[in-house]
């Protein structure tokens, strides 16, 4: 993405006094140091100060927002913890922003029927923490998790460490509260393991980015907690032996947790940052997670270390307890801050590539590093193909920004080649809107285009991202 100099809302609009007449009393910020926070997400080089911020607190104060927005033809971005790596929360200059971080009620824990209802600005985490007090699991853990709403979550259908075994967001959603582009209100779902009364409707709204509604409120589906699980950790000196060993993995008819992966790079700055014992001499470190039935338990993580030795391992170790595995999990998840304290500037990327090409886009990714100049470390979910190759480099630096610009170009074009998707998780958002008619085609962009003129006609609803 090019780096971009903050854009300013120039002089404060003239609806702001009526916007705050039709709220409760301290929901609207519109002093400039206030303002701030809200200009960009977790995405690099993107900035914009918007008019005003809504800290809305309830479903009908997010409808009169909406409502007001309508009238007014006002952009409007809702938001959650602004943690996005794709742009989807950049406000739009002179528009508004509807954060809804205040509304983190969890309203039911409902274990007759496997479910939890909740408002969008519960974080991540605490939606996992309620289900397990329950003695459940909810399943999508993305790597922001402990900062990230789940609102958020729902709207760009976020992935996460296990996805490979359990899925993404969707598939843990089963209703949907949403505040349409005209304020009206509609629930969509309920707590029934089956229903195919009429179209899906609630599966517009996911992975939607915020375009077509504003999401007030979510009933998702829990499961019961695996009662075992065992961590693996093997270490290889070729990323080619890795990708031999998920393919293994994965022939044997074994389908783990988790299957992630990190390079050399990646491993030399957790190491650096963690201090957990790992060998940042190896070229690819491959973590390894089974959970269920102790028994099944048990002979996966053995078939795991047998296939990871026969491709080549140089060492396979298991977690000794809990602890152990933990503070492994915790190494893969802190990748990300690890490499961030290297350069100014983080970039990190998001392409799936089928499993089979793996190891050809690994090498794609190194030989662009070099072809470009630049330091690109690569980790991820190696089992569903799903990569993160990780751009350290400085946002000032024009002449190198432009190299990253080339660089992520080059990467975007292999992984269509290869028959992959120019995001696993992350969304589309401005980042990735670039390349979404290659990826759709021509007819299936204008599909996309025209979901979002019936639904959001007067385009209020962020506008410029995905669609646009």
């Amino acid at each position: 993405m090019k780096p971009a100099a903050p854009q300013e809302a120039g002089p404060p609009p003239d609806w702001l006094e009526e916007l705050a007449r039709r709220l409760p009393a301290g929901r609207v910020l519109t002093a400039p140091e206030d303002l701030e926070p809200y200009a960009f997400d977790g995405t690099a080089a993107l900035r914009t100060r918007p008019a005003a911020v809504v800290m809305a607190r309830t479903r009908d104060e997010v409808a009169a927002t909406v409502r007001f927005a309508a009238e007014r033809k006002i952009p409007l971005v809702g938001r959650g913890s602004g943690t996005g790596l794709s742009g989807g929360s950049v406000p739009v200059a002179g528009g508004l922003v509807l954060c809804l971080a205040r509304m983190k009620r969890i309203l039911e824990v409902d274990a007759a029927n496997l479910t939890l209802s909740c408002e969008p600005g519960v974080l991540t985490a605490e939606v996992a923490a309620a289900a397990e007090q329950a003695g459940l699991f909810y399943p999508p853990d993305p790597g922001s998790m402990k900062i990230s709403t789940i609102g958020g979550n729902v709207a760009e259908n976020s992935g996460g460490l296990r996805g490979l075994k359990y899925g993404v967001t969707r598939d843990y959603v089963l209703g949907l509260e949403v505040v349409l582009a005209d304020g009206s209100v509609v629930w969509l779902g309920n707590k029934c393991v089956k229903d195919v009364a009429g179209l899906s409707l609630k599966d517009l709204f996911i992975g939607s980015e915020g375009c077509l509604g504003i999401i007030t409120r979510l009933l998702l589906k829990l499961v019961p907690k695996p009662p075992a699980r065992r961590t693996l950790l093997a270490l290889f000196g070729s990323m080619e032996a890795a990708a031999e060993t998920v393919s293994g993995i994965i022939a044997a008819k074994i389908i783990p947790c988790t299957l992630e992966f990190l390079d050399r790079t990646t491993i030399g700055a957790v190491e650096a940052h963690a201090r957990i014992g790992l060998p940042t001499e190896v070229a690819a470190l491959v973590l390894m997670e089974t959970d269920g039935h102790p028994a099944v338990v048990e002979e996966e993580a053995e078939g795991m270390a047998t296939i990871a030795k026969a491709n080549g391992a140089l060492e396979v170790r298991v977690a000794a307890d809990e602890a152990e595995a933990l503070r492994l999990a915790t190494a893969r998840r802190s990748a990300f801050a690890a490499l961030a304290r290297i350069r100014p500037t983080t970039i990190l990327e998001d392409v799936t590539v089928p499993r089979s090409e793996l190891a050809t886009m690994v090498a794609f990714i190194q030989a662009t590093a070099e072809k470009h100049d630049l330091r690109i470390a690569t980790f991820g979910h190696l089992g569903d193909g799903n990569l993160h190759p990780t751009i350290l480099t400085d946002e000032t630096n024009a002449a190198e920004m432009e190299r990253v610009e080339a660089a992520i170009g080059d990467i975007v074009d292999e992984t269509l080649r290869l028959g992959g998707t120019i995001t696993g998780e992350h969304g589309v958002g401005l980042a990735k809107k670039p390349y979404l008619r290659s990826q759709l085609g021509e007819e299936g962009h204008a599909l996309l285009r025209r979901v979002k003129a019936a639904l959001d006609p007067d385009g209020i609803l962020n506008p410029g991202k995905v669609h646009d």
